[in-house]
């Protein structure tokens, strides 16, 4: 058993040690740098997104309000 958790940890201090490597390497930094550069323009476009639908919406309850206003006054 013994035997068991120092190949464990060996094992550990290897993919670490591999992780590191690949971590500071500059093909993996390319990599992350275009990963979050296309995170963050789906992040402006979802927000550009959410902002033409806020408008719309702000839009039919400005046309709801007008019509509710219109049909009071006819009423009246």
């Amino acid at each position: 058993m013994g035997m068991n958790r120092l190949g464990a940890f060996v094992l550990g201090v290897v993919v670490g040690g591999v992780a590191v490597s690949v971590v500071r390497s500059a093909a993996f930094k390319k990599a992350c740098s275009k990963v979050v550069g296309a995170g963050l323009q789906l992040k402006d476009e979802a927000a550009a997104f959410m902002e033409t639908v806020k408008e719309d919406a702000q839009d039919i309850i400005a046309e709801a309000r007008h019509n509710k206003a219109a049909a009071e006054v006819a009423q009246a």
